[in-house]
Parts: structure tokens; C-alpha cells; sequence
């Protein structure tokens, strides 16, 4: 027989739109010969649905979603991931639909509370196995964080299974996939079944979901890789209770995987809450050009406009290279000449700050009248600001809030400087986009005379390394120290990363691309007085 994923962009809260994909795919799969279509975790309402679980309502409208969706399924069983209610619990369920009818439902047993998962808050556990027979094979579901243990899986077996369906809302981050593979080779050794794994695909605030669904022999070899970061039907064959090799799709390289996840990412912040383009200030740096490079790729230059904002501390080749760049994409350019303004201000504010000397106020100003017009320009057009600051800024509050942090999405906002300059390299080898120029000159905030962004941090190259060490590994400052990096730039970086973390509050929703953003998975307290020491 044959069966099918159907890796799909499900929108969240989108019950009809929703349905009607699923059942698109089910009839293309029956079309291609296939008995049975398995769907991602919780496909019918989208992932993650977080406190809309809360709402009886929301339970409701599902059920309904789910019965008439129902109705419609023939000649094909599909497997559908929806919330479900029975008995006053609630749970993160999978039914199986065919002929009209809901067959049977499963409840997942592994309710995942780390990272940027919250399922305790919301469901209950399942207890029992959930094993469906079709066209002779007995097949058995699993969703999700179920295969990342052996307790459900071995259920599955114990009850007669012969192939395991893994129902997944599984979010990218680099090197995901390895550690999926190594889980399902685990399970694969302890029950001796062939798995398959369909993946969500798909952009949801900050989670973005890769798709790549794959499956696996009993033996653990690969039968099957499907592509990642797309929506596709992938096809598999089954003889005799096992899967037959069949589609064969390369692993991205970490570098593309990244670019292609931020593009995604983008693209769906944007598509799905409907706005019409977005706006970046273009500087003539590297994190602007990277943002303008990944917005073009995700919408298209005809929904993204720039403004190159010179100050009285801009260098005239950032200007020339913000031109060629946005020439070069084919974007509206603008120029705003903020020194005007800038005076303007230093003038108000001079019987204030008369006899102090210039310092960081400065600074910020220039950057808040750069953020004040962009917003000005998102009011007037409906387009959504993009701010442009990287991982390395957010950690060490290298930024300004009302400033450059200004904007509602940030495409950069987990992603290193050393990244950026490797994305950077990695988008010119697809075509050229970015001027080298911005690429080999050394970062600036251009704020002041001769300015660079190493008079106030330490290299890159320590300073993100110490930030993966301590924020992403949560390794200790004598761990850090014993890895290499100097203890005075250790300290000096972990007491930023503390002081700064009202910023980070203050900061938009942006792309996760590690296993630890600035986002869902980081809850330190703003007030506290407790700083690390060892």
C-alpha cells in the first residue's frame, strides 16, 4: 500500500482554511494511490495554539472543525492532529477520519514543558496506546515529544503495532535535525518498527517549523527524506509491514538552513497577519544589509522600502553602499537627512544640558529620530518596520530602545554577528546583493567621530562565543573561563547580559534559529539582585 505526509503551513486559529488544505491533500494523495495521509501535530488548529487552549470556546469551534472535516474525507483515511475534550480533560489528541467517520482518537502522552514548550499548562496526559488496522498493516500514532521517549512507543508495540505514525509540531533550530534523527534511531532499536515523521512546516511569531519530514526502517536506516522549509505530499510505499526506500532529499548546509529559516520566518510574520510590505532603515552596514537581503528573498522587492537616514557622523561610503545595495534588489530608496533634526533637538534640550559633556545621549538621539520617522512612515503606509539588530546587540544591550529597536519584527534577533557576516557571504555566493564593501568594513554605529563597535565591546569572535557558552549552554563564568576567553571579558559580558535584560522585554517578536532565543525559552526576572560568580 501506499501512504503520504502532508507537510503542510497550517495558520493558527484558521479552522476552515485549515480543513479545506488537509482535505486538498488527502484527495491528491488518494489521486497518487496513497491509503492513508498523516497530517502534522495539531494541523486542524495550527501549533502552537498557547492560550487560546484556555478558552471553552476554542475547544468547541475545533470539534466542529473536526466533524466536518469528517464528513468530507472518502475513499482515504487521514490522520488529523486537533485539541480534544472528553470528560472534562483536555488533550493534545490525533483522530483518525475515514468514510465520515472518526475512527479513533489518540490523546500524546509526553506533554513537553522546557524550551518553548508549555503543554502541562494546557492538557492532560494520555495513558493508552492507540493501534488502527488498514488495508492489513496495524498502524499505531505517536505525537511529537511521545517518540522522544520510549513509554508510548513501546505501548504502541505491546499492543500489536507494526508501523508508528508520528504526528509533529517540531520547531527549527540549527542542527534540529540530527537530534531528531539520533531520537527516532533510538526508538527504532528499542521496538524494532519502521517510523514516520510528519513535520509542521511554516513560520508562527517566533517559532519557525521546518518541515523535513523523514521516516525510518526498523533497522534505523533511512528510507525517506522530504524537503525542508516547503509545504509538499511525500509519497512512501509499504510491502510486507515495511517501508520501502523511496524520496531522497540532501540536508541543507547550516548556513542555508539558517538563511532559509529567517526567510520563512519573514514571509509568514508578514503573510499571515496581513501587512503590506515592510520598511528597514538602511544604514550601510552589514545587519541592514542582511535584513534587506532576507526581506527581498521572502516577499519580493515590490513589498519592501528602505530609508538611509545619514547623521552628522555617517560616512559618505555608507551612503553610497546603502544606494547600491537597494539598487541592486531593485527596493525604493529614500534618503532622510536627520542633521536638522538632530540640532533641532541638541538646541530644545541645551538649557538642560548646558555644561554637560556629550555622551551617550547623543548617541540616542540619533537613533530615536531614525525610529520616530520609520514609524512615522509604518503609520502613514500600513507597512511593518523591521528592525535590524543582531543576537550579539540584544545580549549585551548594545542597542537603543525607541531607537533602532523600534519596529515590530526582528529578523536578526537570534542570530550572532559571526552568523551574520557568514550569512552574508553564504547570500552572495546565491548572487551578489550585498556590496563587499559592507561585508570587509569594520561594524559601526556611526553615533560619533571614527567610531567602531569594538570601543565598546569585546571581538565578535569572544564575545559570541561567550554568549552561546553562557546564554544558549548555560555553562558557568569558570566554565567559560576554563574554555579559553579571559575572565575580565567573561564577567564584562555576563554583567551586561544581567543589566540589560528590561531591553530585551522591550524588544520585538524575531526569528529563532538556536536552541535558545531571547524569546519564549528565556524567562529571567528584570528585578534581582542575584549576579553569577563562579
Amino acid at each position: 500500500m501506499k501512504i503520504a505526509i502532508a507537510q503542510i503551513n497550517c495558520i493558527l486559529g484558521d479552522l476552515a482554511g485549515n480543513a479545506a488544505k488537509i482535505l486538498a491533500y488527502a484527495q491528491r494523495a488518494r489521486e497518487q494511490g496513497a491509503g492513508l495521509l498523516l497530517t502534522p501535530e495539531l494541523s486542524l488548529c495550527g501549533y502552537p495554539p498557547e492560550d487560546l487552549l484556555l478558552r471553552d470556546g476554542f475547544f468547541h469551534a475545533c470539534d466542529i472543525a473536526l466533524r466536518n472535516l469528517a464528513r468530507q474525507v472518502e475513499g482515504i483515511a487521514v490522520v488529523v492532529g486537533h485539541p480534544h475534550e472528553l470528560d472534562g480533560e483536555r488533550y493534545n489528541a490525533a483522530s483518525v477520519l475515514k468514510d465520515g467517520k472518526v475512527l479513533v482518537t489518540y490523546h500524546k502522552h509526553e506533554l513537553p514543558n522546557y524550551s518553548v514548550f508549555d503543554e502541562e499548562r494546557y492538557f492532560t496526559r494520555g495513558t493508552a496506546p492507540c493501534v488502527f488496522e488498514l488495508d492489513g498493516v496495524k498502524f499505531a500514532l505517536n505525537i511529537c515529544a511521545d517518540i522522544w521517549q520510549e513509554h508510548a512507543a513501546i505501548k504502541a508495540l505491546n499492543a500489536g503495532a507494526q508501523i508508528l505514525l508520528v504526528l509533529n509540531a517540531s520547531p527549527y533550530h540549527l542542527d534540529k535535525q540530527q537530534s531528531r534523527y539520533e531520537a527516532i534511531r533510538d526508538r527504532t532499536r528499542e521496538i524494532g518498527l519502521p517510523v514516520v515523521y510528519a513535520n509542521l512546516v511554516g513560520g508562527q511569531d517566533e517559532l519557525v517549523f521546518d518541515g523535513a519530514s523523514f521516516a525510518m526502517s526498523a533497522d534505523g536506516h533511512l528510507t525517506h527524506q522530504f524537503v525542508s522549509f516547503e509545504e509538499t505530499l511525500g509519497m512512501l510505499d509499504i510491502q510486507h509491514g515495511n517501508l520501502l526506500d523511496g524520496e531522497q532529499v540532501a540536508d541543507l548546509m547550516p548556513v542555508a538552513s539558517i538563511y532559509q529559516a529567517l526567510c520563512l520566518g519573514v514571509k509568514d510574520y508578514i503573510g499571515k497577519n496581513r501587512f503590506p510590505g515592510v520598511l528597514l532603515g538602511l544604514s550601510g552596514g552589514i545587519d541592514s544589509a542582511l535584513t534587506l537581503a532576507v526581506a527581498v528573498d521572502a516577499l519580493g522587492a515590490d513589498k519592501v522600502r528602505v530609508v538611509m537616514m545619514p547623521s552628522p557622523y555617517t560616512a559618505q561610503i555608507s551612503v553610497e553602499d546603502a544606494r547600491e545595495m537597494a539598487t541592486i534588489v531593485g527596493v525604493r530608496y529614500d534618503e532622510l537627512d536627520i542633521r536638522p533634526t538632530f540640532t533641532a533637538l541638541l538646541d530644545t534640550l541645551d538649557p538642560l544640558f548646558h555644561g554637560m559633556p556629550a555622551d551617550t545621549t547623543e548617541e540616542n538621539l540619533q537613533a530615536r529620530i531614525r525610529g520616530t520617522l520609520l514609524m512615522a512612515l509604518s503609520n502613514k503606509t500600513g507597512s511593518l518596520v523591521l528592525t535590524t539588530g543582531n543576537k550579539s546587540e540584544m545580549t549585551v544591550g548594545y542597542c537603543t530602545l525607541y531607537g533602532d529597536m523600534a519596529g515590530g519584527f526582528a529578523v536578526l534577533k537570534d542570530v550572532s554577528k559571526t552568523w551574520v557576516y557568514r550569512l552574508s557571504n553564504y547570500r552572495n555566493t546565491l548572487g551578489r546583493v550585498i556590496p563587499e564593501r559592507i561585508i570587509t568594513r569594520p561594524p559601526s554605529a556611526e553615533l560619533k567621530p571614527d567610531q567602531t563597535d569594538q570601543d565598546s565591546l569585546p571581538p565578535y569572535d569572544a564575545l559570541d562565543a561567550i554568549m552561546a557558552f553562557y546564554v544558549e549552554k548555560n555553562l558557568t563564568i569558570a566554565e567559560i573561563v576554563a574554555c579559553g576567553y579571559a575572565e575580565t571579558d567573561v564577567r564584562r559580558v555576563v554583567k551586561l547580559i544581567r543589566i540589560n535584560e528590561y531591553k530585551r522585554r522591550q524588544s520585538p517578536v524575531g526569528v529563532r534559529i538556536t536552541d535558545r532565543g531571547f524569546g519564549k525559552d528565556w524567562r529571567y526576572p528584570i528585578t534581582v539582585r542575584y549576579q553569577d560568580d563562579f
